[in-house]
Order: structure tokens, then C-alpha cells, then sequence
């Protein structure tokens, strides 16, 4: 049987807190959230959050707080020391396996859309195992309006939205015609004559109708005369430029999740016309899922898509 502080029982394990005790410990020692945030590489309202969910778990409130400061009441100065030793025999144990025995492996599950999967994980994923080998990586490629419950981390594609999550953007979807160079053979290059001559392909978009985005990009080329409303329809943008690939259609895309096929030609944007979907691609953390394993994913992506330029700041389904 599950207890809990003050029954008289030892406690279950499972009934520990720990993200939530590590909050408070930093909060603690620091005496603001602010700080115990920049500490933990997290938003200041997780640190709230936590420290909020382990006083409704004991009853009782940790700290006073007062204007630009953080005083521990008589629960947090009995608990605090307890909680910092407990860590530190933690941290020591640990230690001593690692310098005896190697670093230990530590599992990571990161959920993403599949292509982004498929077009831009690989080489993130390469060079964050060469530069922590002792992280093992568990990728679920899979379509989820809310990512994977089980992700320690997500992406997620969707419009911008506030939801209870840390939500980091990574960059917004701006769309592009893109066709393999073939498609442009045979006739005018221009937006109309390819359109006669090549079936639109479309990407099922949240849920939006499948032409929407088509009829978008024509009237942003003065051309909302243009047929559209045909085609193919696939949900993912993967399998649009693929059938791309093979020399017929045009896909409507994020030329960002395909610049390796436009660096090696085998995929070309024959008009300069940027279509911004008000969708974007996030990375979404759960605060009470914040160890060190998704801390340190979470910062090496963030620092990936700021240092590509594709970044600006909150999560669905992608395409």
C-alpha cells in the first residue's frame, strides 16, 4: 500500500518527488526562483510549479514569500539540509560507479514528427552521441498532436499555442514550391504554365482542408485564378517530396527539412515566394520531466536551430 509523510508507515519510493525536491533545494540554497531557474537551465514557472506541488504534497508551505526574496519557513529549514545531503550521497555513489566502472548509460525518449525524423535528425542525433556517448537515445517517429506521454522530450508541429509545457520554438514553417528539375522541362518556367503542366501536391494540415495552402501561395502570386484544387494528398510532407523526387508534381514545403536534397539538385524552389503557414516546429518539455538527460538534449537542439538561424519563441501534428 501507497503512504505518504506523517501515516506512520515508511513511504513508497514512488511517492518521491524528485524533480520537485530538486526545485526546492535550488530555490532553497539560492532563496529565489529566478535563480534556481537559471541554475537548472529551466523556466522560472517550472521552478514555481514544482516548489508549489511538494508544498500541496507535504500540506504545509516551504518558503514565505516576500517582495524579491524567498525565506524557508520551519518545514523548508528542516527539510532543505535533509534534501541537500540526500543529494549528495546520491551524487557521490554515482561518482564512485562512474570513476570505478565508466560512465554509466543514461535513456533518453525523444518523440518527433516523421520528417523531421527523416530529413534533419540524423546528423543532430550523430553529433550529440559523438559528444555524449554515454547518452542512449530512444527515437519514436510518429504523428501526435501532443507528442509521446512517454517522451522525456517532443517535437511537435502546430500553431503557437500556451499549454502547461515548456514549449521552445525552433523555427516557423515558411512554404515553398519545390520540384525536381525535371518537372521544369518542356515548357515556361513560370508559376502558371508549371501548374497546367504538374499536379499540385498537398499536405494534409492540421486538419485544414487539403487545398488551403495552395489557394494561400496563388493569391500571394497574384494568380488566385490559378486550378489548385487537385492532385495528390499525402500526410506527410516526406512522402510529397518524394513523389516530387520521381520528376512529376510540385510540393508545397519547408524548403528548411529539405536542404540537402536542394544542395545536391535534386530538388529545386523555382520561384521566390515564401508562404508563412502560421505553423511552427517546437520542442516540448514536460517541467516534472526536466533530469539531466533532456536537459542536455533540450539545450543542444535549442543551440542546433539557433546557431542554422531558423529559431524565434510556444506546440501538434506534423506533416
Amino acid at each position: 500500500m501507497k503512504s505518504r509523510p506523517g501515516d506512520g508507515r515508511t513511504m513508497d519510493r514512488q511517492w518521491l518527488p524528485l524533480n520537485a525536491l530538486r526545485a526546492f533545494e535550488a530555490a532553497g540554497q539560492l532563496g529565489s526562483f529566478t535563480a534556481a531557474a537559471a541554475r537548472l537551465t529551466v523556466a522560472q514557472s517550472a521552478v514555481s510549479r514544482h516548489v508549489a506541488v511538494l508544498e500541496k504534497f507535504l500540506g504545509l508551505p516551504l518558503f514565505e514569500r516576500r517582495p524579491q526574496q524567498l525565506v524557508l519557513t520551519d518545514a523548508g529549514r528542516h527539510l532543505l539540509p535533509v534534501v541537500t545531503r540526500s543529494f549528495d550521497r546520491l551524487d557521490g555513489a554515482l561518482g564512485d560507479i562512474i570513476e570505478e566502472r565508466g560512465a554509466p548509460r543514461r535513456m533518453l525518449r525523444v518523440a518527433m514528427p516523421p520528417t523531421f525524423a527523416a530529413q534533419l535528425a540524423i546528423p543532430i542525433l550523430r553529433d550529440l552521441r559523438a559528444a555524449h556517448p554515454a547518452l542512449t537515445i530512444e527515437v519514436a517517429s510518429r504523428s501526435a498532436a501532443e507528442g509521446d506521454a512517454e517522451a522525456g522530450l517532443s517535437v511537435v508541429y502546430s500553431e503557437p499555442r500556451v499549454t502547461d509545457a515548456i514549449n521552445d520554438l525552433l523555427w516557423m514553417e515558411r512554404l515553398t514550391v519545390l520540384c525536381a528539375p525535371s518537372a521544369l522541362a518542356g515548357g515556361s518556367a513560370d508559376l502558371p504554365s508549371l501548374v497546367a503542366r504538374q499536379d499540385p501536391l498537398h499536405v494534409r494540415l492540421g486538419g485544414r482542408a487539403h487545398d488551403h495552402m495552395w489557394e494561400l501561395m496563388t493569391r500571394a502570386a497574384g494568380r488566385p485564378d490559378l486550378a489548385v484544387d487537385r492532385g495528390l494528398v499525402f500526410d506527410t510532407a516526406q512522402l510529397a517530396v518524394q513523389y516530387a523526387l520521381s520528376g512529376e508534381g510540385l510540393a508545397l514545403v519547408d524548403p528548411m527539412l529539405f536542404q540537402d536534397d536542394l544542395a545536391a539538385g535534386r530538388l529545386v524552389a523555382p520561384f521566390d515566394l515564401r508562404l508563412a503557414s502560421g505553423y511552427g516546429y517546437y520542442l516540448v518539455t514536460a517541467p516534472e520531466d526536466l533530469d539531466e538527460a533532456v536537459v542536455l538534449f533540450r539545450s543542444w537542439l535549442i543551440r542546433r536551430f539557433a546557431s542554422a538561424g531558423a529559431g524565434g519563441g510556444a506546440a501538434g501534428d506534423a506533416p
